[in-house]
């Protein structure tokens, strides 16, 4: 009889009841379970610099007061043979010595100083009519200040001295003057290319008068009159 014992009579549970509801292969299918939802993270980008095209913009050219503008000023030398200068050196044996010249602006309207310095005679060119100087000196504007210039002085064609340096207004200044030689050695006309100061007066410049022999400062320039005399005018 104990073969005769089937499973139901054992209630023994079935091979199906054994698997849990929630996996039970005959659970019609449906929508998946919900998921509680959770606050998407918020990224956290670094800040950002905005930067201006204006950085990028082509560089604009300098200013006319800058630094690398060149201004020019002319200024006419007229030698007035000895003013009584207190020493000179006498190096040949002719009997007139010329020491002694007076500056004046480019219109020959005012006294402006001085030229003082050196000039040592380097080569005579018989075929050009003329002598190559090696110069050293300087122009004086009274309380202006000066400029100072070294270079090759010939008598027989133009000549270009550079500008080393200068004083009071003319301090840090650079650039390089144009000698005409107009009647060696009385009358020579100076244009000056001026770079690295602020902009000149307006005393010390205007129309300048065309080189010429004939060219001669007005009469109240050589009287040095207040009005045709820059302040403190070096003599």
């Amino acid at each position: 009889m104990a073969s005769a014992l089937g499973a139901r009579s054992l209630n023994l549970p079935t091979t199906s009841s054994l698997i849990p509801p929630s996996h039970s292969p005959s659970r019609p299918r449906g929508n998946p379970p919900r998921l509680a939802s959770t606050p998407a993270r918020r990224q956290l980008s670094p800040p950002t610099t905005r930067i201006s095209a204006a950085l990028f913009s082509a560089r604009k050219p300098p200013s006319d007061s800058g630094p690398n503008k060149v201004q020019e000023l002319c200024v006419y030398e007229i030698n007035e043979r000895d003013r009584g200068s207190p020493a000179y050196l006498r190096l040949s044996q002719k009997e007139v010595n010329f020491l002694g010249d007076l500056l004046y602006s480019g219109n020959l309207e005012k006294r402006v100083g001085i030229t003082a310095g050196i000039c040592v005679l380097i080569q005579h060119v018989p075929e050009r009519g003329g002598d190559r100087y090696e110069a050293i000196y300087s122009f004086y504007f009274g309380d202006y200040g000066h400029v100072s210039v070294q270079g090759a002085y010939l008598t027989y064609e133009d000549s270009y001295l550079a500008v080393t340096g200068g004083s009071g207004i003319f301090e840090g200044v650079y650039g390089q003057v144009k000698l005409q030689q107009i009647v060696f050695p009385f009358k020579i006309f100076y244009t000056f290319y001026l770079k690295g100061i602020p902009n000149l007066p307006k005393e010390l410049l205007g129309t300048p008068v065309p080189p010429s022999p004939t060219v001669e400062p007005t009469p109240a320039a050589k009287a040095a009159a207040p009005h045709a005399a820059v302040k403190n005018y070096t003599t």
